[in-house]
């Protein structure tokens, strides 16, 4: 996630690793809560949106992740990565909200998702912008497309770059389970639609920066509260 211009840290802060960070913000400079918000918003929307399936439902669910990650964030304990912490909250949270929207388990069925009509336009043309905003949407559609257990593991192997120890550390699975997830999600999701894709599933569900900001901002207002 980039950083915004309107950011109030200075720009040194980039460079501070999460463990300093972490420090800081526990002595006092809680403003530097903002710096790991900024490095973490695009997982951490991937990771909410892959489970809840509705971007308003997603930005929720980070908001409360992000408080709670404040609020316990002295028991952080640096036997994982910051980011695979932040990662199982932001999963605890999309979970709870989704038992709770559904009481009732609605089983998903392994159906294909049929492929998209050939392309032919080449060039940054208009029409090729065009083609590739609904290419865009055609290739999320497909990720929501997929049962519950596939997503999660297909959104953070494949659209975020996690590793399959990363992924499986994060979901509480075994590697092999993400392994076989990933490789089923892959065949529902049907290659010639990611093939003829190209660049854009790298650019699916992107949190952008204006939302990344007003994210930061309601978090912080939460923030003073707790002070």
């Amino acid at each position: 996630m980039p950083k915004s211009d309107d950011s109030t840290l200075p720009r040194e802060h980039a460079s501070l690793s999460d463990e300093d960070i972490i420090q800081r913000v526990c002595t006092g400079e809680t403003a530097l809560f903002e710096e790991l918000m900024r490095r973490y918003n695009q997982r951490a929307y991937r990771v909410a949106r892959a489970i809840v399936k509705d971007d308003a439902e997603a930005e929720d669910v980070m908001q409360q992740a992000y408080l709670n990650a404040f609020t316990h964030l002295r028991q952080f304990a640096e036997r994982a990565k910051f980011s695979t912490w932040l990662t199982r909250i932001v999963i605890h949270e999309a979970l709870g909200r989704r038992r709770r929207s559904r009481p009732v388990d609605q089983t998903a069925t392994d159906s294909e998702v049929q492929a998209m009509s050939r392309a032919e336009s080449a060039g940054p043309s208009p029409e090729r912008q065009a083609y590739a905003s609904e290419l865009k949407r055609l290739v999320e559609d497909s990720i929501d497309a997929l049962p519950d257990s596939y997503r999660a593991v297909f959104m953070l192997r494949e659209i975020e770059g996690l590793s399959t120890s990363e992924t499986a550390e994060g979901l509480e699975l075994g590697e092999e389970a993400v392994k076989t997830r990933l490789h089923r999600a892959k065949a529902i999701v049907r290659r010639e639609l990611f093939a003829r894709a190209g660049g854009a599933t790298a650019g699916a569900f992107t949190f952008h920066l204006t939302r990344c900001d007003a994210l930061v901002r309601r978090v912080f207002e939460q923030i003073e509260r707790l002070s």
